[in-house]
């Protein structure tokens, strides 16, 4: 085949025309994808999330399949001022663009308090430990009750006057009351080593008493 042949081939009506066949079709083969992405993306298509906190989680539920989105519970909480069910917050939060079919997860307020249970802390540690310890988990702790002991040293854990053990559950709505030493009495202290000295005193002058009175007799 000549030079003139294959260029004359090349761009003969037929071969050109395949290959704008070819261009179109790529052309529209990519139109196709755009356009179809985003249907199924839902480009453009944003729903603003509602404001659901305080409201009953049945109430929220209706509400977001209205708007075309989903709810789930993702934990539970407690708050005493608002009622059982309702819902304490949410992800995403108030007010943030999402697509439709999209999950609102959401924690709902139980219907008691929790219970937790009471650590280990009974002979076991000092005042400021424990106390330390309790707070951190959420209890709410009175004035503590002094017994004979170590000073500040935990011998007990009460609610309501009854006495706890470690590992009992708890609501954690109720006070807890730490029983703990007292500590020694400076003055009953004081006047014991006062008494010791005072007798050590004694019995060295009784000594030399009756060392005079043997030299005397000599």
């Amino acid at each position: 085949m000549t030079t003139k042949e294959f260029f004359g081939k090349l761009f003969s009506p037929f071969f050109m025309l395949h290959l704008l066949a070819m261009a179109v079709v790529v052309v529209l083969l990519c139109v196709g994808v755009h356009y179809g992405l985003n249907i199924y993306t839902h480009h453009g298509e944003n729903i603003k999330v509602p404001n659901l906190q305080g409201m009953n989680f049945a109430k929220a539920l209706e509400m977001l399949e209205e708007d075309g989105l989903a709810i789930e519970v993702a934990d539970t909480g407690y708050n005493k001022r608002l009622p059982p069910n309702c819902v304490l917050a949410q992800t995403p939060s108030e007010g943030a663009n999402v697509k439709a079919g999209r999950t609102i997860y959401v924690t709902i307020n139980s219907l008691a308090s929790p219970t937790l249970a009471i650590p280990d802390l009974i002979d076991n540690s000092s005042f400021r430990e424990a106390s330390a310890r309790l707070t951190a988990l959420g209890f709410r702790l009175l004035e503590p009750k002094v017994i004979h002991g170590e000073k500040d040293w935990v011998y007990g854990i009460e609610c309501r006057g009854r006495r706890l053990m470690a590992g009992e559950q708890v609501s954690i709505e109720l006070p807890l009351t730490l029983v703990i030493g007292e500590g020694f009495d400076e003055e009953e202290d004081e006047y014991t080593d006062a008494l010791f000295e005072t007798d050590s005193t004694e019995a060295g002058v009784t000594t030399e008493t009756d060392d005079y009175d043997f030299d005397e007799n000599l």
